[in-house]
C-alpha cells in the first residue's frame, strides 16, 4: 500500500470479536465500520493491501453471521438477478450505483493506492450486482441513501438481528445455556 495514513488501530476486543465471527483471523482490518445494533462489529474496514501483499477490494466486509447468513437468502431467492434485470432498464438507478462505486472507490483510497485494483470497486459496481453481501456492508457503513441497491437490500432484511441480539447470544452460550 502507497500514499494515505491509516485511521486509528482498532481494538483488540473488536478484533476478537470478528475472529469470533469469522472463525478465523480477520485480516487488514483497520476499523469497525458498523456495529449491530447489539454493539458487536457487523461490518469491518480493510486495507486496500493485506498484511501478505495480496490486493484487496472488499474494504467494506461484513463479519456478523446472522447479517451474513440474512444476505445469503435473498441472494438464493434472486434479488441479485432482479436487481441486475433493474439496473440495466434503469437510467437512474444506474446514475446513482455509479456514484456509489465511485464513493466506494473513494473510501478505498483513504486507506492507500494499490495500482492491481485501481478503478474497481467490489459487488460489481458499477455495472451490475455481483455480490450482495458487499453492497449490504457498503450501505451500513456508508449510510442510507450512498448505495441504492444496499440500501433495498437492508429494507428487505428488516431487523436481521432479531429477535435475540448477537450480544445475548453469546452470554447465553457462554453461560452454557442452550447448547443442545
Amino acid at each position: 500500500m502507497t500514499g494515505g495514513a491509516l485511521p486509528g488501530r482498532v481494538g483488540d476486543t473488536d478484533l476478537v470479536a470478528v475472529r469470533r465471527q469469522l472463525g478465523r483471523s480477520p485480516r487488514g482490518v483497520v476499523a469497525v465500520a458498523h456495529r449491530c445494533p447489539c454493539g458487536q462489529p457487523d461490518v469491518v474496514r480493510t486495507e486496500p493491501r493485506l498484511p501478505d501483499g495480496t490486493p484487496f477490494p472488499t474494504t467494506f466486509y461484513a463479519t456478523c453471521p446472522r447479517l451474513t447468513g440474512a444476505v445469503s437468502t435473498l441472494e438464493s431467492a434472486g434479488l441479485m438477478r432482479q436487481m441486475n434485470e433493474r439496473l440495466a432498464a434503469d437510467a437512474t438507478l444506474r446514475a446513482a450505483y455509479r456514484q456509489a462505486h465511485e464513493r466506494y472507490l473513494a473510501s478505498r483510497a483513504e486507506l492507500g493506492h494499490v495500482a492491481e485494483i485501481h478503478g474497481t470497486s467490489a459487488g460489481g459496481m458499477p455495472t451490475r450486482v455481483k455480490c450482495l453481501h458487499v453492497l449490504v456492508a457498503h450501505a451500513l457503513a456508508a449510510g442510507r441513501g450512498v448505495n441504492p441497491l444496499g440500501d433495498e437490500a437492508l429494507d428487505l432484511l428488516g431487523d436481521w438481528w432479531s429477535p435475540t441480539s448477537c450480544a445475548q447470544q453469546q452470554a447465553v452460550q457462554g453461560a452454557g445455556i442452550g447448547h443442545g
